[in-house]
């Protein structure tokens, strides 16, 4: 087991509601693969430049434990859903 850290921002323009489902799935699906530390929900956020039009946006720190091959997975799942502005996983060093 490695641990990792992952950050994702999610639109904050589509809703609370929305935004609520897109942090709960992805949770859930780090859950059910890797064994969660924390989740940090640090909310709504500005950008220093906008993304996609868009000022700011909803940001979510999650530090889990997983096999090497999850990471890749889930940036894959990150890519190709919709909501998710940006993303990025960190192998943590001890």
């Amino acid at each position: 087991m490695t641990k990792y850290e992952t950050i994702f921002v999610v639109n904050s323009a589509l809703g609370e509601e929305a935004v609520k489902a897109i942090v709960e799935k992805f949770t859930s699906l780090i859950g059910a693969n890797a064994e969660v530390e924390t989740v940090n929900e640090w909310g709504n956020r500005r950008f220093a430049y906008p993304i996609e039009d868009l000022t700011e946006g909803y940001y979510v720190l999650v530090k889990f434990a997983s096999a090497p091959d999850f990471p890749s997975e889930l940036s894959r799942i990150y890519n190709i859903t919709d909501g998710i502005l940006r993303s990025l996983i960190v192998n943590c060093e001890q």
